[in-house]
């Protein structure tokens, strides 16, 4: 895998990932907080995965400001320098409405997209957004919308995860160690950063995808809650859900690989 700067027109840069190799190429969009390195787990033949650091993540500039909507105009300055045209997108936890900003806003690149463990936007008509999260997420995106002061006054505290999700940790998904570690050591602004974007306006209505796009949650998701995600399946216009029983947060992960395979499948 090779990594490179990549400079933006407003003097920012953007640390980027490339696995290299022929086939679909697939931009991975990293959760919170994590680095934006490439999903090791989900490698396969056929498969090029190219991604970046979020703005204030890892190698990449703040952009002060930023919605979940300018995700597009920094992944086509990625994917431009990496020599790409058209690619599928593929996002977890709150990398899946980046990945739909994508899929919004550069229709005539992206083929295909996929959410997993996705948020709705804060306000989705007709969904109680904080219905069915556990008490750690419910209190740092309760926070998130009161004010960016109260965010920041928040500390860290065990996520809200399932046994089967800690049990994922243990095995493959381990590799999620990888690019929180990192993350954390470069302090709690970038985090805070995306948790302001969840609750303010994205910038994009996710009923303007119109390309394929397959929305995976864990039934059981205390993080990020299923309704969430069959929220999502009804306004995109061209969605397939799956919610896969028991999973949670991190062991929805287990099924990825098929929606790899039907990325495969869709992009075209």
């Amino acid at each position: 895998m090779t990594e490179v700067d990549v400079p933006t027109s407003d003097g920012r840069k953007l640390h980027a990932y490339d696995t290299g190799g022929a086939g679909l190429v697939v931009m991975w969009h990293h959760g919170t907080p994590n680095i934006g390195t490439p999903p090791a787990p989900l490698f396969t033949p056929g498969v090029r995965w190219i991604a970046y650091d979020r703005p204030n993540y890892g190698g990449s500039t703040a952009l002060p400001g930023r919605r979940i909507g300018s995700a597009a105009a920094d992944a086509a300055v990625v994917a431009d320098a990496l020599g790409v045209d058209r690619f599928a997108v593929l996002g977890h936890s709150g990398g899946g409405p980046h990945a739909l900003a994508c899929a919004a806003l550069l229709p005539e690149r992206v083929t295909a997209a996929v959410s997993i463990s996705g948020m709705a936007p804060f306000d989705a008509p007709g969904l109680d957004w904080f219905a069915g999260m556990g008490p750690m997420s419910e209190k740092t995106l309760r926070a998130a919308a009161a004010s960016r002061a109260a965010r920041a006054a928040i500390e860290g505290g065990e996520p809200d995860f399932l046994p089967a999700d800690w049990a994922a940790l243990e095995g493959a998904w381990g590799w999620f160690g990888s690019v929180v570690a990192p993350a954390v050591a470069g302090g709690p602004a970038a985090a805070i950063d995306d948790d302001m974007c969840y609750v303010t306006p994205w910038g994009f209505d996710p009923a303007d995808v119109r390309a394929p796009t397959l929305v995976l949650h864990g039934e059981g998701d205390l993080v990020i809650p299923a309704t969430h995600g069959a929220w999502l399946a009804g306004r995109l216009p061209s969605a397939e859900l799956r919610v896969v029983p028991e999973a949670g947060h991190i062991s929805v992960m287990a099924a990825a690989g098929d929606a790899v395979d039907w990325l495969l499948r869709r992009a075209s």
